[in-house]
């Protein structure tokens, strides 16, 4: 690939409405559970295909129901981080929040939410958005990020219309719901692919959804590794390289005393 979407926002101020509408299209097809979508992790070509990469932090969906995780606060994913993640808690609908994040940088050419730690970016969250519900504040876990909340000053959401003036209103419209503040009520991939936005571009009817990976394929994810795994794993990887040697492992007949060659 050729360049990242990045490099795409940040060289070129010609995009087009029917740039915006594709490049968003590409992004919701590929529906995956990425948890760090960033301009910089969607490489892109000059016939603009996208390509995600970087699958470092996927994981796998074991249930539906919100997983507690802690964060490490890397400062460039920070912008596009759902709020839940800041309230220690994530679903599948973390995806739809940082495409949406990624659509509105394509719409303007700055990124949409540039905090600089948590309590800022949470501040920029709710300039736009207005102050979430006292039933979503409620719902938050984590007691510190609720009571923050909490005493935050009521601010009233500014429209998308205001903040993206001369842009498409059915985009604008689409972009409100994927940044919901709570996560049940962004849509999921299926259903902001249905939304008139993509009424020229988009046939359902004919795109179904893939079966996803067999969950089988992640039970290596359950797993509790202790350090003396660790080491065989190693030493198992190492011995891919040397056939008689790991012949011998298989067999039994290994030492487990390994000699690097010259």
């Amino acid at each position: 690939m050729e360049a990242d979407l990045h490099q795409v926002i940040k060289a070129n101020d010609d995009l087009t409405p029917e740039h915006y509408q594709f490049f968003l299209y590409q992004l919701l097809r590929a529906n995956v559970f990425h948890r760090d979508l960033k301009p910089k992790n969607i490489l892109a070509n000059s016939d603009c295909k996208l390509k995600i990469c970087d699958f470092g932090l996927a994981r796998v969906a074991f249930n539906d129901t919100p997983t507690a995780i802690f964060w490490t606060d890397y400062v460039a994913t920070r912008w596009y981080r759902a709020p839940e993640l800041f309230l220690l808690q994530y679903t599948p609908a973390i995806d739809i929040w940082s495409i949406g994040c990624i659509f509105a940088e394509l719409l303007t050419g700055r990124p949409l939410f540039p905090g600089k730690n948590v309590v800022h970016q949470l501040d920029l969250m709710t300039d736009l958005l207005g102050t979430p519900s006292a039933e979503a504040i409620a719902r938050v876990r984590n007691e510190k990020a609720r009571r923050y909340l909490s005493s935050m000053r009521r601010k009233k959401p500014i429209p998308l219309s205001q903040k993206f003036p001369n842009v498409d209103p059915l985009a604008l419209r689409l972009l409100e719901k994927m940044l919901a503040f709570e996560p049940k009520d962004r849509p999921s991939a299926e259903e902001a692919l249905a939304d008139p936005y993509f009424k020229s571009l988009a046939k359902v009817q004919r795109e179904p959804s893939a079966q996803p990976v067999t969950k089988l394929e992640f039970e290596f994810e359950r797993r509790r590794v202790t350090k003396e795994d660790i080491r065989e794993l190693i030493y198992r990887e190492i011995l891919e390289y040397h056939p008689k040697l790991l012949k011998e492992f298989l067999q039994g007949t290994d030492s487990m005393g390994f000699m690097y060659p010259r």
